[in-house]
């Protein structure tokens, strides 16, 4: 019996794509949040504010983040997670 018909081996390309598909992962994962400090984050979330993504509840002294529904007590912590959940969603609108 002959052995495999090696035109037919595409066991580089499905290699090359599960590569591909980690090195993507990889980068969603390593969204630099570490260079925000509290002016940063205050802008970035004065411009959420502006733009509707972002609420600020002062009797409940919390901000809103609205695509998510989740709640801050901390500039700095919305602006760190409107980071994250940014690149997020841009990874998935990559992956489609």
């Amino acid at each position: 019996m002959p052995g495999p018909d090696l035109h037919d081996d595409t066991s580089s390309d499905y290699e090359r794509f599960e590569k591909e598909q980690l090195a993507q992962d990889r980068d969603a994962i390593s969204v630099d949040t570490a260079d925000i400090d509290d002016t940063t984050a205050q802008r970035l979330v004065n411009d959420l504010v502006d733009a509707d993504i972002v609420t600020a509840v002062p009797e409940d002294q919390v901000l809103v983040h609205e695509p998510s529904g989740t709640a801050f007590d901390s500039s700095t912590q919305l602006a760190v997670f409107h980071r994250g959940w940014t690149a997020g969603r841009d990874a998935d609108a990559q992956g489609e």
